[in-house]
């Protein structure tokens, strides 16, 4: 096949950047540096089965695991098996032996658990709005690149309060339905939306992340929806980079802010060169490795060895430099422990603006896994916050009222 001159160009343009950061760090560090920049923003097509499982007793209800920190960890998760072909919730640990953990099965939902030899540990743990018992509706959301489809829960009263909830990188709508139910209680509406390259809505014409400088788009779209479906106060959660991409939408678009009451965040991307940095160290590269990755993605270079179609400035992205922009409550929750994004953004961002941000720590916890470790707390923080916005709503109006 031949390919076309641009084309051509571009590899060989990459090419001589490749060999270029060569010769300065090291051919290794930066064939790993382009890897990394490469991966970082290209949705994966299946993840990792990263725990290995060595027995399985269907009887009595119990799976033996290689010992590892995901392994071990306290709660109720999600566990993906067989590619993605079989699916099974698993409690808490009966026994944490060091080289084996053995953990009970709730459920064993499809695929044949008995037979595997890997899974990864999922925080979603419900696969669908049809487990929360609550009605719930398939709408589409128009974008710019088109239809993209989410999921609406109404709160039992007619409520002109809504949730938009923005998945992390690399999963789907179903991350947000564990803040369903509390938001329900709190009487808000739910709106779970899917955005660009996520494996639902349309894809851009690079098919790539932009680390939350182009999601954000889809976001004002969606509440674009909910503003013509009756929201009159708009809250954005954000898990993961999902946090990257709300932040982004409220900094750049007026349309949200109209109608924007607070923002929660979840293990959110703040950060993203110290993140970088993080992922380095976590694989024993260079301490300037992190730095290197932000210059690949942010140089005219950077379409070429990553596939983006516009470069990535992730300075541009850092919403503590922004803080003062922000006017609206935030509930930020993080575990010290995230293993994945760690915290120091978080708490960077928090003590930029402690006037609006209620920061609430956790230990013990995996990355967006707050409410699989302590489901009463998070589940708790989220509906306590969520009433308190419309605590504080209802007061303006009276105000409002014996004003005029």
């Amino acid at each position: 096949m031949r390919r076309k001159p641009g084309a051509v160009a571009t590899m060989a343009i990459a090419a001589g950047a490749v060999g270029l950061i060569a010769v300065t760090i090291g051919a290794a560090t930066a064939a790993m540096a382009v890897f990394f920049a490469r991966k970082v923003v290209t949705p994966p097509e299946r993840r990792e089965e990263d725990v290995r499982i060595t027995r399985v007793d269907l009887a009595a209800g119990e799976i033996t695991l290689v010992g590892s920190e995901e392994a071990r960890m306290r709660g109720r998760y999600g566990f993906w098996f067989d590619r993605e072909a079989g699916h099974a919730r698993l409690g808490d640990v009966i026994e944490d032996g060091g080289r084996e953990v053995r953990r009970s099965i709730e459920s064993v939902d499809f695929g044949r658990l008995d037979r595997a030899t890997r899974g990864r540990f999922n925080g979603w743990y419900h696969l669908g709005p049809w487990e929360l018992e609550l009605p719930y509706e398939n709408v589409v959301v128009e974008t710019e690149l088109g239809p993209a489809p989410a999921w609406l829960v109404r709160a039992t009263d007619d409520s002109t309060r809504w949730v938009i909830q923005v998945h992390g990188r690399g999963v789907r709508r179903p991350e947000g339905l564990r803040a369903v139910p509390p938001a329900h209680d709190a009487g808000w509406n739910s709106l779970l939306i899917s955005y660009r390259n996520d494996g639902e809505a349309p894809e851009s014409e690079d098919r790539r992340y932009g680390l939350g400088g182009t999601e954000w788009a889809d976001v004002v779209a969606a509440t674009r929806f909910a503003v013509e479906h009756g929201a009159e106060e708009i809250v954005l959660m954000g898990w993961s980079m999902g946090g990257a991409i709300s932040l982004q939408a409220v900094l750049r678009s007026a349309e949200v802010r109209e109608r924007l009451v607070g923002v929660m965040l979840d293990s959110p991307a703040i950060d993203w060169a110290d993140i970088l940095r993080f992922q380095g160290q976590l694989n024993n590269l260079p301490p300037e490795f992190g730095d290197l990755v932000v210059r690949l993605l942010g140089g005219p270079l950077g379409s070429g060895l990553t596939g983006i179609g516009a470069p990535i400035d992730v300075v541009e992205l850092d919403p503590i430099a922004r803080a003062d922009e922000f006017d609206v409550p935030m509930l930020l929750m993080h575990s010290v422990d995230d293993g994945f994004v760690p915290i120091d953004g978080s708490r960077r961002f928090a003590a930029a603006r402690p006037d609006l941000i209620e920061f609430e720590v956790f230990e013990g916890a995996r990355h967006t896994k707050l409410w699989n470790a302590e489901p009463e707390r998070w589940t708790g923080l989220v509906r306590s916050w969520l009433e308190r916005r419309t605590e504080s709503a209802a007061r303006m109006g009276d105000e409002a009222q014996i004003a005029g």
